[in-house]
């Protein structure tokens, strides 16, 4: 088992893997790497597993005074929390009454923001969709650390609302009522590894999926082990994995980050994930413009990868939202050149659900074969004029 300080501070130019740390003040303490659904124990696949991907953990830290820090925050005024250590934190300050004012707007659009910490960035129950029918914490709420304004977005592929505050005294906007309307183009940022807090591996962690282009970091997407999902607001919508199909001629497409790394341990590393989720169902509509197609902007962000692309290997979920996802890409991709992967039986009855699955119960053997039996994307137009 690898063992790291969990106060030792750096970056490791020799390897990729971050992690979110939640450290104890204890100088001493020490954190160890676990598996995302078992942290009591890990096993030699889990570190070769782990070792060859890209995510990287997020530094945070949680005392009694229940203060927060991130390093990119805003200065506001009035009164400093005590129990921070000055120098490795910085000063946090927050204005109660500007809080007051910010909590009982949201609570009006329907956020609970009453448990919510200013300064990071808070899961909630999204207020449009409810979580859907696993009721799941979809909604990314951040508070600035003065109190006196908030956004928020919900990742629910089904769902997409988002918001913000002005400041306090200010109104809300929000996409609740018009979620339809083309969204005004928002400047991106410009992050890098230090200044959204990535330190190495550690326990009680969430996992941080690091997104590339030409080596450079343009995005980073956040994952629990409660497997709840937030990203970094305002940055690019790209594939993930994206540097891995620069000069590829066949590419693999899968529907999560897990999933690529799973395709990394069977051998497979000109492999994409998309990175919202799937489609609840395929859409009845033409296709729309670049400008409108808002829930692919990545694949358009990253058109000029697929060029010289000859082969496209749809190798996404095996559920609805899956085939839904696989028939979106293949309508933008050409379905000519489209292949589709049919993950094998679980038993009589159903079959495993992705790629990651099928590693865990049935080894990067069975992931080799699926990919290799892949069958050429059916062409339903073709269908009927030859039937």
């Amino acid at each position: 088992m690898l063992f790291l300080p969990a106060r030792k501070l750096f970056l490791s130019s020799s390897s990729k893997t971050f992690l979110l740390l939640k450290s104890s003040t204890a100088p001493a303490t020490y954190a160890c790497l676990h598996s995302l659904h078992d942290c009591s124990s890990t096993s030699p696949r889990t570190l070769r597993f782990y070792s060859s991907s890209r995510f990287f953990l997020h530094l945070s830290y949680q005392r009694a005074s229940r203060c927060s820090h991130t390093p990119y925050s805003a200065t506001p005024v009035p009164r400093q929390f005590s129990g921070v250590n000055d120098e490795s934190l910085g000063k946090q300050f927050i204005d109660d009454k500007k809080l007051m004012i910010l909590r009982k707007k949201l609570q009006e659009i329907g956020i609970d923001g009453s448990s919510c910490t200013p300064g990071r960035y808070n899961g909630l129950v999204c207020p449009s969709c409810k979580g859907g029918d696993s009721h799941e914490k979809s909604l990314s709420l951040s508070v600035t650390e003065d109190g006196g304004a908030a956004v928020w977005t919900c990742f629910r592929a089904k769902c997409g609302w988002k918001g913000a505050t002005t400041r306090a005294f200010a109104g809300v906007k929000s996409t609740y009522l018009t979620k339809s309307k083309i969204k005004i183009k928002e400047s991106r940022r410009t992050i890098t590894e230090e200044s959204i807090g990535l330190e190495p591996l550690s326990s009680k962690v969430a996992i941080a999926f690091t997104y590339h282009r030409n080596g450079k970091l343009v995005s980073c997407k956040y994952r629990d082990t409660a497997k709840r999902f937030w990203q970094e607001a305002n940055t690019e919508k790209i594939f993930y994995g994206l540097d891995d199909i620069k000069e590829a001629s066949e590419v693999i497409i899968v529907e999560g980050e897990m999933d690529k790394l799973a395709m990394e341990e069977a051998g497979f590393k000109n492999c994409v994930s998309v990175p919202d989720g799937a489609p609840p169902k395929v859409s009845a509509k033409e296709l729309p413009t670049e400008e409108k197609d808002t829930g692919f902007q990545y694949l358009w962000n990253c058109k000029d990868y697929f060029v010289k692309v000859s082969r496209i290997i749809l190798a996404t979920d095996g559920d609805k939202p899956g085939q839904s996802l696989a028939e979106e890409l293949a309508r933008r991709l050409g379905k000519e050149r489209c292949w589709r992967v049919h993950w094998p039986r679980k038993d009589h009855i159903s079959s495993f659900n992705d790629a990651n699955e099928v590693l865990m119960f049935l080894g990067a053997d069975a992931v080799r074969v699926a990919i290799e039996k892949a069958e050429l994307y059916q062409i339903q137009n073709l269908e009927n004029r030859c039937s």
